[in-house]
């Protein structure tokens, strides 16, 4: 694995997340959240982009919570072949999507918290860099180095929120 987003894929963050409705809406049957920050991957041939990979992240004051992640899978098929390889070469399209996004708000951010409850996702998110917490499902990447104190804060607002 890479790490490395191949040239057939752009990841970026766009100003509606109406961009991934399509996707959101086939894995969680709503409408994706319409608060920032949307980050989505796009698919690039001929001149055209498909979206087929999408996170929300929701900034807080002191931290960032990231979820509703969600691949297209009909994307990754109608991709050519090479593209697949270079993309699954590379970590795959939710790897290279979540890579992406914390590498981008590391910046604004001391903590970004994921709610993971799917296996697979929960890989990802740890090959990623995050962190597993105290509580099940809750999932931290700490951008910058704090004092013990300081992460058990976090920890605890982003766990008061319940799943998101």
């Amino acid at each position: 694995m890479t790490g490395v987003v191949p040239e057939c894929l752009e990841v970026r963050e766009v100003e509606e997340g109406s961009v991934a409705r399509p996707i959101f809406q086939r894995r969680f049957r709503s409408d994706p959240p319409e608060e920032p920050c949307h980050v989505v991957a796009f698919h690039r041939e001929a001149g055209i982009e498909r979206p087929l990979c999408y996170v929300h992240f929701t900034p807080m004051p002191d931290y960032m919570l990231g979820g509703g992640a969600c691949v297209d899978d009909r994307v990754i098929r109608a991709m050519p072949r090479s593209d697949r390889e270079a993309v699954a070469h590379a970590g795959g399209p939710y790897h290279l999507t979540l890579a992406w996004a914390v590498r981008h708000f590391a910046p604004r951010t001391p903590a970004i918290f994921g709610y993971c409850g799917d296996v697979r996702a929960e890989r990802v998110d740890l090959a990623v860099g995050f962190e597993k917490t105290p509580y099940r499902h809750l999932l931290v990447y700490w951008t910058r180095d704090l004092d013990d104190a300081e992460r058990r804060r976090l920890v605890e607002l982003a766990h008061a929120h319940g799943p998101f």
